[in-house]
């Protein structure tokens, strides 16, 4: 089939790319912004865990009446729950914003900027239940689904193999004051946790590969794919093909109608060609009527022969006037004088008058 993966053999074309980036699909990894969230909310809380338990015993007291008896009464319960929730907020406010913080930059660092609310819109397609049928017993969701189970595997190895090396300090536990209880079971959640957010990290470095590569596959065009962007795009070769002939065409009935009018062709000698023209009357300057390379120079050539315009060679002067000056426009005043000797050599060797003298000689 002309669809098929085996059929797409060239890479993404910034095209394609940017159309599935306004489209919302992207290569992301929600393991790896999970485990980002998690250890710099584990990070977050070791600094802040110390005023946040302070907090917190503080409002026990503050609850429990420990200075004031009467906020135990049903009348100030409004009061005593506002000053709590307000006392916990201030203390979590910032390790709210920094996990925050960090599910923002890690989401932009795995896609870049990229604002779209395509995503949100409706999609009828994904409603249909064949679809969905075909996309659960799909490859894709074999793959991801034994990962997933690899993962689980792997993660539950690690919390063993902490609890596991703590398993003395539990079972001592049962002979310990309540409050160094306290601290041995936070210290073995946080061990636990912390280890589980590495290894959590390192999956999601893998999932983040795994997911980039078949976001590359998926992009991946055919050859007539690529071919079909590139006439829309370039439009189709055959009609830039025939636009460039009739440009040419046109230019060479200038060039046939222009060279014959010219007073001098300043050559290379054979691989430029400029035919200059100038009139004291009409022009301030000696004017480029014509001009070409390669073969256009040769038919410059050709017709200046066969209307008797002189051919001078130039090396110097002929490739910076094909260079500098366009046709139609005048010699800058940079090539007056080697302009002016050629023009001068010419009327000499030729017996011919400029255009001024001519003009008042017929009249």
């Amino acid at each position: 089939m002309p669809d098929s993966t085996q059929d797409r053999t060239e890479p993404a074309t910034p095209r394609r790319r940017r159309e599935a980036r306004e489209q919302g699909q992207v290569a992301r990894s929600n393991d790896l912004a999970a485990a980002v969230v998690l250890l710099g909310g584990l990070i977050a809380l070791y600094f802040a865990a110390r005023p946040i338990l302070a907090r917190l015993l503080d409002s026990i007291r503050y609850c429990l009446g420990d200075s004031d008896p009467s906020v135990i009464l049903p009348d100030s319960m409004p009061r005593v729950g506002l000053t709590v929730m307000t006392a916990i907020g201030y203390v979590l406010l910032p390790v709210l914003l920094g996990l925050m913080v960090a599910s923002i930059v890690v989401g932009v660092a795995q896609v870049g900027w990229n604002p779209t609310l395509k995503p949100l819109t409706p999609n009828l397609s994904k409603l249909s239940p064949l679809a969905g049928f075909k996309r659960l017993f799909s490859a894709q969701s074999v793959v991801q689904l034994g990962m997933n189970v690899v993962k689980m595997l792997i993660v539950g190895a690690v919390a063993y193999q902490t609890l596991r090396d703590r398993y003395g300090l539990v079972v001592s536990a049962a002979g310990m004051h309540h409050w160094a209880v306290t601290g041995l079971l936070g210290e073995l959640l946080f061990a636990l946790a912390l280890r589980l957010a590495i290894v959590l990290l390192i999956l999601g470095i893998l999932d983040y590969i795994y997911h980039r590569y078949r976001y590359e596959q998926d992009l991946r065009m055919t050859k007539e794919e690529v071919k079909e962007e590139f006439r829309s795009m370039e439009g189709d070769p055959q009609v830039k093909q025939r636009r460039r002939r009739v440009q040419l065409d046109l230019a060479a009935q200038r060039m046939r109608a222009a060279v014959p009018k010219a007073d001098v062709v300043v050559t290379n000698p054979t691989e430029l060609a400029v035919a200059l023209q100038y009139d004291e009357e009409t022009m301030a300057a000696p004017r480029v009527v014509a001009k070409g390379q390669g073969f256009m120079a040769e038919q410059i050539r050709k017709i200046a022969i066969e209307h008797g315009v002189p051919i001078v060679e130039r090396r110097p002067l002929a490739q910076a006037l094909y260079r500098q000056v366009e046709v139609g426009q005048e010699v800058p005043p940079a090539f007056y004088r080697a302009v002016a000797e050629i023009l001068a050599y010419v009327y000499e060797l030729t017996s011919r008058k400029p255009r001024r003298a001519r003009a008042a000689a017929l009249r």
